[in-house]
């Protein structure tokens, strides 16, 4: 009985000397690391179908840095985000001696023969370019350490608040997680418990704004399954409010304003209210098109429509101004009332004027004498034995009425306006502030 458990017993020995030395052969200095690896990675050693052999779950160190950011559209809700994503786990199949000169193995080119894990990308619109070589980097440290990083350019599929646009932050997020490890197998972590994203030294920018970003486990909402580990990033851009300032808001203040010019002019200076007016009209349609082609198309009612239409109402509205002064100015006066510059309606032959040049209005008396006199109203009668009867008050004359609306016209359209800026500024800075808060 004792004979044959010996001599299982010196197989054994035997195998895993020859083993010892087969590695140390391999291991020892001035080997490749190329060398090493197809030792490493032979099929009667390493199978790559199999997760790590560690005695817990097997954990995915997870840290992700930006590279550059995007924005193909100002007015889309698309943003391009290029990123490293670099994950760190342990596989002690992987340790090699330390007789090798080499602190860490490049293994890009043994990528199809090493366990990776099977990260997926969730809640992201697309890839833009392909996985090559070229693309990622393979490193396999002494201890079994392996530090796998990708370059990865994702064309994020936002979500924003389109109905206050340009006043919204749109709001960008994707998940990681395994697309076939549950969480007993695998789990991600965020490597040095990260809340935020780290940031290329030579980030770089264009047309996109990144105000805040943010790490952290996906919570039932973004949790693709509920029993697999995932990681979530959330990144929040804010739009260059400066530029809609410069190009729209601006401009369409000038142009308003402008139209409030025809209000100082003379009522029946028709050739210079038209053209202000007109061309105010079309310089508003022009810009406001131009623009309006490439703002996105959403269904309810955005800030930039009630930009337009309130201030192409305050023009349309001047212009009206304009013809109804024009309207009443020629009309034909009542009761023959003639217009003096400066002085109120006057009545032909009603108003005599006394010695100094001040008009006197002709009344009647009743206490001259059986017969009814008229007299002026300071002449020729008392005021305690006169009854004076005065005329009814004739209406104005139609150039003072024209007169009359431009002047109310100066005060309330550029009045209105005012509040109106106000409250427009006022309302939609107002969703910034609440959104920036969440």
């Amino acid at each position: 009985m004792g004979q044959p458990w010996m001599l299982v017993r010196a197989a054994a020995i035997l195998l895993v000397t020859r083993q010892t030395l087969a590695l140390s052969d391999i291991f020892e200095d001035g080997k490749s690391d190329k060398e090493i690896l197809d030792n490493l990675l032979r099929a009667t050693r390493y199978d790559k179908r199999l997760l790590p052999p560690v005695q817990e779950t097997v954990k995915v160190d997870v840290s992700v840095l930006l590279l550059s950011l995007a924005s193909p559209d100002e007015s889309s809700l698309k943003y391009e985000v290029e990123f490293l994503l670099q994950q760190q786990w342990f596989d002690p199949r992987l340790k090699y001696s330390n007789q090798s000169r080499y602190d860490f193995l490049n293994a890009i080119h043994h990528h199809n023969d090493i366990w990776l894990p099977d990260t997926y990308f969730i809640m992201h619109g697309d890839f833009k370019d392909p996985l090559i070589p070229m693309h990622f980097s393979l490193r396999i440290y002494r201890n079994g350490t392996v530090f796998y990083s990708m370059r990865r350019h994702l064309i994020l599929s936002c979500q924003g608040h389109l109905n206050i646009f340009p006043f919204d932050d749109p709001e960008c997020s994707f998940s990681l997680e395994s697309i076939s490890y549950e969480m007993k197998s695998i789990k991600y972590v965020w490597k040095n418990d990260e809340d935020v994203l780290k940031k290329s030294s030579s980030l770089a920018t264009l047309n996109a704004y990144l105000i805040k970003n943010q790490t952290s486990e996906c919570n039932h909402k973004n949790n693709w399954r509920g029993n697999y580990s995932c990681l979530g990033v959330r990144l929040i851009f804010t739009r260059d409010r400066a530029f809609y300032f410069t190009t729209v808001f601006i401009p369409g203040i000038i142009l308003v304003t402008s139209s409030f010019i025809t209000f100082w002019l003379e009522w029946n200076a028709v050739p210079a209210r038209v053209m202000i007016g007109v061309t105010t009209m079309l310089n508003f349609f022009t810009t406001s098109n131009g623009f309006r082609s490439t703002l996105p198309v959403v269904s309810n009612l955005t800030a930039m429509n009630v930009w337009d239409g309130v201030c192409m109402c305050f023009i349309y509205a001047s212009l009206l101004e304009f013809v109804c002064v024009n309207y009443v100015g020629r009309k034909r006066p009542l009761h023959n009332v003639v217009y003096r510059p400066g002085e109120n309606p006057v009545i032909q032959g009603d108003k005599k004027r006394d010695s100094t040049g001040v008009a006197n209005e002709i009344v009647s008396c009743t206490n001259c004498g059986p017969n009814p006199c008229t007299h002026t109203a300071n002449n020729g009668c008392a005021a305690e034995s006169c009854l004076l009867q005065v005329r009814k008050k004739e209406p104005p004359h139609p150039i003072r009425v024209a007169k009359t609306i431009d002047v109310i016209a100066r005060i309330t359209f550029p009045t209105a306006f005012a509040v109106f800026l106000i409250f427009f500024f006022y309302h939609y800075s107002s969703y910034t502030h609440s959104d920036s808060q969440k």
